[in-house]
């Protein structure tokens, strides 16, 4: 696959020539990531495919700043990433991208609404009357305006999603990373997160990069890129049914 030509500014992200290796100079080196070339656009709705064991969630925690880089180049937002030390790293992951998981990860004492406004709270110390209000919003926007003050275990599982959805929105970020969001719902459930993030991305312009299993929501993905054994494969755009 070609080297892309040089980030413009409709790029949100571009990855070149990215490599990622785990226990790297000792006999159990492993490369996952072998020259992978990527772009999205600020306005992506993207599905991230592939078999198990592909890269794909170690190329989603590259595209969020969880692991760096072995060697290659990694531009968000124009940033390049690693010239970056670790105080500019925690603030351009804070700023503009939001996480959402298979496993909800929400803390089990604290209620919805505590829940969504977390992040605001570990990166500044504390919540602002501004930044409750718009977690309130948030949670409204999901549809869980009566359940702002119930706790995890009482909600279903396709609830607690949401409120994850909410969590990542919070800080109001262009990129929300999910990682096999729908993967422990079901089939009702899955459709209902699935049909939440287009909605969002249509009302608020936040661009998603969506790791799934699930080639039905793929399928309604504007694009659909394939990893196969450390490298894109196939990178097609479609119309979303």
């Amino acid at each position: 696959m070609p080297m892309p030509s040089p980030a413009s500014s409709h790029d949100l992200l571009v990855l070149q020539a990215a490599r990622k290796s785990y226990n790297p100079g000792l006999p159990s080196e492993v490369e996952v990531l072998h020259g992978v070339d990527l772009r999205a656009a600020h306005d992506e709705f993207m599905a991230l495919i592939g078999p198990s064991g592909s890269g794909k969630s170690t190329l989603l925690n590259v595209l969020g700043l969880l692991e760096p880089l072995s060697s290659g180049r990694y531009l968000l937002q124009g940033e390049a990433v690693q010239d970056l030390d670790d105080t500019a790293l925690t603030l351009l992951r804070r700023q503009t991208l939001g996480f959402v998981f298979q496993f909800h990860h929400l803390l089990p004492a604290f209620s919805a609404l505590e829940n969504v406004t977390l992040p605001a709270l570990m990166g500044e110390g504390k919540v602002s009357t501004a930044q409750r209000e718009h977690a309130r919003s948030l949670l409204d926007a999901v549809g869980l305006a009566h359940a702002m003050d119930k706790r995890p275990n009482e909600l279903s599982g396709g609830m607690q999603q949401r409120v994850a959805i909410a969590r990542a929105l919070v800080m109001s970020p262009p990129l929300v990373l999910a990682d096999e969001p729908t993967g422990n719902l079901d089939t009702a459930s899955s459709d209902d997160v699935f049909a939440l993030m287009r909605r969002i991305h249509s009302e608020r312009g936040t661009a998603f990069i969506i790791v799934t299993h699930d080639p039905r929501l793929a399928q309604r993905c504007d694009r659909v890129v394939e990893l196969v054994d450390g490298q894109i494969a196939r990178d097609m755009a479609q119309a979303p049914e």
